[in-house]
């Protein structure tokens, strides 16, 4: 009720001054995943962590407001110009980066930020905050952890989201996806000793969609567990029928969103799976990005311990992009690391993205992991990481791989 005050007196102040105002509409990324690890008493105490922060990087003349749940919406009434929201933005998200300790834990936490500004996007309260939250959806999408200035678009994307989540649950229904099966090749030898199956969306009007267009969005609306579900089935059934053929055996690796990893029957579904299918546990490779293994807790480690003991094999997704905290390497029971495909694509014209290949790959040798560079499409990027890990790979545990272009 405060802030609708001081924002409609805001709004009557820049109107007579003819001058703008802007409203931020910030969303802590993935608290929903603090919550549900570490319970609602160490998210309430991250929310006044947060809120401090937050609190100490504005003006006096600022008015911070928390909107419910993880949700907080800035009032910027004394701008010059819209970069000047801007500068607010950034001291914002830095004052997020340093890790937050609450009890015994040290939690990282990020925001995305929407930015509105009167009187360009709007002339009154609910139209202001709308589109700083719309705007706030816009910079989740590219990546989080950043802000972004409302634009027209912005709202047609919202609706595009609104049908493509009615339409996933259509598609679950209907059976309208399709796995590819992207093979991981050993650099030595040339062989095929795995695939990764990634997920596609056979749309009936628009065609094959790749998972960019629509997993996120399957996650924040929560229909990524059935349908993770449902990958898990279709790879450990095909890769089982490939067996009874009579083909060599090739691990297959899934990726694991933290929402399946949170589940309650996580390790119960696993082993029904595996049973159903009859797919031996160690030719199964979960994929976990740094995320997934980020609160650390009791809970992470039992999970984590409990598929090693069924003897399933674990992997550390997109390593590099995230906290890249190499106490995971040595805390969890992590089978191999898998290089971010950022790097594999600049590390022929770009020094440093190949000094961090090699060095995940000499950190790989030495840890005695099995190293996997992602998206190897090009004979110039095979080349140079044979180079890179020649003399040092010849274990076979050790050893370094290449995941190329995926097939049907």
């Amino acid at each position: 009720m405060l802030l609708q005050d001081r924002l409609g007196q805001a709004i009557e102040v820049a109107q007579r001054q003819e001058r703008p105002l802007a409203v931020m509409f910030l969303d802590l990324d993935r608290f929903k995943y603090i919550n549900d690890s570490l319970g609602h008493d160490v998210g309430d105490q991250l929310l006044q962590s947060v809120a401090q922060r937050l609190q100490n990087s504005l003006r006096h003349s600022d008015t911070i407001s928390r909107q419910g749940g993880d949700e907080f919406v800035v009032l910027l009434s004394n701008v010059e110009h819209a970069k000047d929201a801007a500068i607010s933005a950034e001291k914002m998200l830095a004052a997020q980066m340093l890790p937050h300790h609450i009890g015994p834990h040290k939690l990282h936490i990020s925001v995305s930020i929407g930015i509105s500004v009167y009187p360009d996007d709007g002339q009154d309260t609910e139209t202001l905050i709308k589109c700083a939250d719309i705007a706030m959806y816009h910079a989740k999408e590219r990546g989080r952890n950043k802000y972004k200035f409302y634009k027209y678009e912005m709202n047609m994307r919202v609706v595009e989201r609104q049908s493509i989540e009615a339409e996933l649950r259509l598609a679950l229904e209907r059976q309208e996806f399709v796995l590819y099966y992207q093979p991981v090749i050993h650099l030595l030898t040339g062989k095929i000793v795995g695939v990764e199956a990634l997920i596609r969306w056979q749309h009936p009007e628009r065609g094959l969609l790749s998972p960019e267009q629509f997993v996120t969005v399957a996650e924040d609306c929560g229909l990524i567990l059935p349908m993770g579900r449902w990958v898990l089935h279709e790879a450990c059934r095909q890769a089982q029928a490939w067996n009874q053929a009579g083909l060599p055996p090739v691990t297959i690796a899934i990726n694991t969103s933290a929402h399946e990893f949170r589940a309650k029957d996580f390790i119960e579904n696993i082993r029904a799976t595996l049973t159903e299918t009859g797919l031996p546990p160690h030719l199964l490779e979960l994929e976990m990005t740094e995320t997934v293994l980020m609160p650390d807790t009791e809970e992470t480690d039992s999970v984590l311990r409990a598929l090693v003991e069924m003897g399933v094999k674990l992997a550390i997704d997109d390593f590099g992009t995230g906290f890249s905290s190499l106490s995971y390497l040595k805390q969890y029971p992590t089978d191999a690391l898998k290089i971010d495909r950022s790097f594999v694509d600049q590390m022929i014209s770009n020094k440093d993205s190949a000094a961090i290949v090699s060095a995940v790959i000499s950190l790989g040798i030495n840890l005695r992991k099995r190293t996997i560079a992602e998206g190897v499409e090009t004979a110039e990027q095979h080349a140079l990481l044979l180079a890179l890990h020649c003399g040092g790979c010849r274990d076979g545990r050790a050893a370094c791989f290449a995941a190329g272009a995926p097939l049907r």
